[in-house]
């Protein structure tokens, strides 16, 4: 009977490693090492944690028109601009990827090639795939402020018809183009988030779906926190998000746990844990922007969460 110990211990932790091993692959899961910094990675300027917009509109205060870069790492770029009542811009386009904006105040037409005139408001996201010329018109007598996201490095270009801005270290050229993205089932051209709350309806879900870009409607209700649960984190790609309604609370790393508000935005880089959880007393929607579609996302084995 002696002998029958150490076997019977064997046996059981062969059950106990094996069951959640066969549990994971039912759910097409895998284990595996995940290179990680051994030390949290900081936040290059202008990045940060958490942008309050709040803060950011007392910064600009009696401005009529400014711009505030909020995220610029090596995948993607967010701008939180406010342009002056009339304020039209040129016609233009991106030639490989493509640009959304995210209305928070005020009213702006999008005009869009193609499209009929996009009359948006807070709460629309509208979006330009690549080589579809674009320009925006402030319409009423108020500013318009909203988020313009593009991807790092893309250019502007211009119509034929069109006087290029100046951009300091490069000339224009005229040259011969062809092709253009379409809109299609996952890629539209706005979502009037407001407007689909007041009817009912949900609008969660991909908005933006690219080869470079993602943009990702999370809705959800009130969530309690597991205090084991670190989140997850990405290899390839920092993750930004836009608050849309309500609040969400974040646990970033070892900072401490925060809610950001609508119009807020939070950022952080890749290679740190990271939980976003619906927070508040009511139900709540995050934009949640990266470089990849299909992005892995790296959770903590379920044993270390019980």
């Amino acid at each position: 009977m002696r002998c029958l110990k150490p076997l019977l211990f064997v046996s059981l932790l062969t059950i106990v490693t094996i069951v959640p091993l066969a549990v994971a692959q039912q759910r097409g899961e895998t284990f595996a090492w995940a290179p990680i910094p051994n030390a949290m990675p900081g936040w290059t300027a202008p990045n940060k944690p958490h942008w309050k917009l709040s803060e950011l509109l007392a910064s600009h205060k009696g401005q009529a028109a400014w711009k505030e870069t909020v995220v610029a790492d090596p995948l993607l770029r967010a701008d939180y601009i406010q342009l002056a009542p009339g304020t039209k811009t040129k016609r233009q386009f991106h030639p490989d990827n493509p640009i959304w904006w995210v209305m928070q105040a005020g009213t702006v037409q999008f005009n869009i090639e193609g499209q009929p005139p996009i009359t948006a408001t807070k709460g629309f996201l509208v979006q330009a795939p690549y080589r579809n010329v674009y320009s925006m018109e402030v319409m009423g007598a108020a500013p318009a402020l909203f988020l313009e996201v593009t991807v790092t490095g893309s250019q502007v270009m211009y119509p034929f018809d069109e006087t290029p801005a100046p951009v300091p270290g490069m000339d224009f050229v005229k040259v011969r183009i062809s092709g253009k993205k379409n809109y299609d089932a996952k890629n539209k051209p706005f979502v009037d988030f407001n407007g689909m709350i007041a009817e009912g309806k949900n609008p969660a879900g991909a908005f933006v779906y690219d080869d470079r870009a993602f943009a990702n409607i999370i809705r959800g209700n009130p969530q309690r926190d597991n205090p084991k649960d670190k989140g997850h984190f990405h290899e390839v790609s920092g993750e930004f998000w836009f608050i849309l309604e309500g609040q969400i609370e974040y646990k970033i790393g070892d900072l401490p746990i925060f809610l950001a508000d609508q119009g807020d935005i939070v950022y952080v880089p890749k290679g740190i844990w990271h939980r976003a959880h619906h927070g508040g007393t009511s139900t709540s929607t995050r934009l949640a922007m990266n470089g990849y579609p299909e992005m892995l996302h790296n959770y903590q084995p379920n044993e270390e969460l019980r």
